[in-house]
């Protein structure tokens, strides 16, 4: 029968228990754990030089052909992972369904005290109580936070991977690694015949005091984490789709540095119209790009800037609503928001005899509508014209991050900075231009206004947009 692995990855970090639940599978005939073996310090314990034959500097320069070489052993193999162990072989490991994962965790505040006494006094393993070398520590609030933050982060990473590669892990705690069924349920899930006899003798735990004997300013700790959202109950929940660089609107000045990642439905053709007039004599634009051509096009102009323009979220709603949907740009969505939702919206046509009070009723509509789109709560795509300015910047960011964010409301001063940043003289900006039949000023209410804000909260918060005053 072919076995379910042929090689196991523990999952955990320092002062979590692994040694232990290492010593564990070390107990089972046929397993072997090899430590640490991509830890960055040392191939597998701190007293080798090598594992397996291979030196640190050999798996440094090529870190698959160790891990080839533990999943080529006898028996089933595997070794310990921490997040700050060799990222290379991560995405291999998470992706390989050959590959068993067994997840350590301990509480974050435990291993945290734990792993600053094993720094205190040197003693990172203890094999007999009478040896025990006791220290009482000094609570950083700051220190904690980093602590929690990465054990969080390469959780929510674990987590992820697993998801996308439609894999589960074996999750264990810290006080499991004391229950010889949870091991011998390891050892099942592990395809091996073996099991755990009985706990190794070499290894006890080394702090078993309480926390208010292992930490000196304890008040300290409870006011520190008193203050720490637990629930991540102040988060903004974001359903919206993550979205792609949109490298082809990207936009170059012809002899200028100077690159333009537009957001849709911002002051798309004034920012052109300047950009073109950047570079001088020479003159215009050039669009089209792919990532390939345009990493070419970065490559020979050192000194490149790359920018974009965000806009309030009340502006470029309205700029979405007149250009995208009232006047019929985009027939089939404008069709679901008559038929479905309801929006108060003329025949194109008959778009021009609008009066003021129908074209608020129709914004206000498309405002609501905007909240639950964005929500994922409509069958409705969320496009590029009313996503969030937030979900458009991450997207840009997985091509290349801008160097300058400008803002609509100041946009001539943050234009004539980018220049003075090439070297260059800042073209006059063009007015702006009218938006729809009516201004926004004109438009705007306090119901429309709430509605805006609830639907583009993220924004709102992220970069530090009030009020919208006209």
């Amino acid at each position: 029968m072919v076995p379910r692995f042929d090689l196991f990855v523990i999952f955990a970090e320092m002062r979590t228990g692994s040694n232990l639940l290492e010593a564990n599978l070390n107990s089972i005939p046929g397993v072997t754990c090899h430590g640490e073996a991509f830890n960055p310090r040392f191939p597998g314990y701190p007293d080798l030089t090598e594992l397996l034959g291979t030196s640190l500097r050999a798996r440094e320069a090529d870190p698959m052909a160790l891990l080839a070489r533990i999943r080529a052993r006898p028996g089933l193999n595997g070794f310990r992972y921490f997040h700050d162990h060799d990222p290379r072989i991560l995405d291999a490991l998470i992706g390989d369904p050959r590959c068993a994962k067994v997840v350590l965790t301990r509480n974050p505040m435990e291993s945290y005290v734990s792993l600053k006494i094993a720094r205190q006094t040197g003693q990172w393993k203890l094999g007999d109580a009478r040896h025990q070398r006791r220290g009482q520590v000094i609570f950083d609030a700051d220190e904690f936070r980093d602590h929690l933050q990465g054990l969080q982060d390469f959780q929510l990473r674990l987590l992820r991977g697993l998801q996308a590669a439609g894999q589960t892990a074996f999750y264990l705690d810290y006080e499991d690694l004391q229950d010889l069924s949870v091991l011998n349920g390891l050892a099942a899930f592990l395809g091996v015949e073996g099991r755990v006899e009985d706990q190794p003798a070499g290894l006890v735990k080394q702090n078993p005091e309480p926390l208010e004997e292992k930490v000196a300013n304890l008040p300290a700790m409870e006011a520190a984490l008193a203050t720490l959202d637990r629930f991540n109950l102040a988060r903004t929940p974001n359903f919206e789709p993550r979205r792609g660089p949109a490298v082809p609107g990207f936009l170059a000045a012809r002899g200028a540095p100077a690159l333009f990642m537009p957001v849709k439905a911002g002051p798309v053709e004034r920012v052109a119209d300047w950009l073109g007039r950047l570079g001088g004599a020479e003159g215009g634009v050039d669009e089209g790009f792919t990532q390939k051509t345009l990493r070419q096009w970065l490559r020979d102009r050192p000194g490149h800037r790359g920018f974009t323009v965000l806009s309030h979220p009340a502006v470029r709603a309205h700029r979405a609503f007149c250009d995208y949907v009232l006047n019929g740009r985009y027939a089939e969505i404008r069709d679901q928001l008559r038929r479905t939702y309801k929006l108060p919206l003329p025949a194109p046509a008959k778009v021009a005899a609008m009066d003021l009070t129908a074209h608020r009723a129709a914004f206000l509509g498309f405002a609501r509508f905007l909240k639950g789109n964005l929500a994922g709560q409509t069958a409705v795509r969320i496009d590029g014209a009313w996503a969030s300015q937030s979900a458009v910047l991450h997207g840009f960011a997985q091509f290349a991050a801008p160097d300058l964010i400008a803002r609509e409301e100041t946009l001539e001063r943050d234009l004539g900075h980018l220049a003075a940043m090439l070297g260059r003289d800042s073209p006059p900006l063009a007015p702006p231009g009218s938006t729809g039949p009516f201004p926004l000023a004109e438009v705007m209410t306090d119901e429309i206004a709430a509605a805006l804000r609830e639907a583009y909260a993220r924004d709102h918060a992220a970069f530090g947009y009030g009020e919208w005053r006209g």
